[in-house]
């Protein structure tokens, strides 16, 4: 070992080819830095203002009333049928109650110090929105007309499902074994439990699934110099589609004449 102006200096070292390794390291994937991830604290800060704004309109998170903000700014295929297009949005910042509120947030804030850090605020943003948008049109294409759908359980899924793809890509193999176990855990949930969201939950899921594989196409190069203005614009497009197809699959809503004999 040779001393230097700067530290020390191992010849043996010296020898050896430098191995870049892109993954898990500081600032990658499995970094854990609140300071890297704003994107997820806004995103949870949101979330919560909507939750507090259906107390303060005495919603509280339950209500089923006609007025009630669930039902204002719930995703229903009639009402968008009727050209309400924001509850497509809207619908991925409500939640019916506070338990459903703290499972989402918790969730949210474990994929988002993993994934934010990972592949930077921007990318995670289009992923979080792209799988919102994705579960939407996955509860409008299994649910009925008229239900009323609400919560960031799309998204969420959609991160799981991003995370998974691209920790695997960057070989981080703990993170992606360790989500893909919570993932299958939260996917028999969705099909145990009544009353969720089957296609909210699916959809989040594949729109997020996709978009892990545009990054991770993007990382290894496929895309050419101009990988990542690409990546962009691939998921931009896979969240248009999933807004068109979300209004696609809703229909009018039809009021039912019955005749009663003379």
């Amino acid at each position: 070992m040779t001393p230097t102006p700067v530290g020390m200096r191992c010849p043996e070292c010296s020898k050896e080819k430098t191995r870049v390794v892109r993954g898990v390291s500081s600032g990658g994937l499995g970094s854990i830095a609140a300071g890297g991830m704003p994107a997820t604290i806004v995103l949870i800060a949101i979330n919560v203002a909507f939750f507090l704004a259906e107390i303060a309109t005495g919603t509280g998170g339950l209500s089923s009333d006609s007025g009630s903000l669930i039902n204002d700014l719930g995703l229903q295929g009639a009402a968008v049928n009727n050209g309400e297009y924001y509850r497509i949005v809207s619908s991925g910042f409500m939640h019916a109650g506070l338990l459903h509120l703290g499972f989402n947030m918790f969730a949210l804030y474990f994929l988002g110090q993993v994934l934010e850090p990972g592949v930077g605020t921007p990318r995670f943003l289009l992923i979080y929105a792209t799988s919102l948008l994705a579960g939407s049109f996955g509860a409008l294409l299994l649910s009925g007309n008229f239900e009323v759908t609400v919560g960031a359980s799309g998204a969420i899924f959609g991160l799981f499902g991003a995370t998974f793809i691209i920790a695997g890509w960057r070989g981080a193999s703990e993170i992606a074994r360790g989500i893909g176990m919570v993932l299958v855990i939260n996917l028999f949930l969705t099909f145990a439990i009544g009353g969720i969201s089957i296609g909210g939950h699916l959809g989040g899921l594949v729109g997020g699934l996709i978009c892990g594989v545009i990054v991770g196409a993007g990382e290894r190069g496929y895309f050419g110099k101009n990988g990542r203005g690409l990546e962009y614009v691939l998921i931009v497009v896979i969240a248009v589609i999933s807004v068109a197809g979300a209004i696609a699959v809703t229909e009018p809503a039809t009021v039912q004449v019955i005749q009663f004999p003379g």
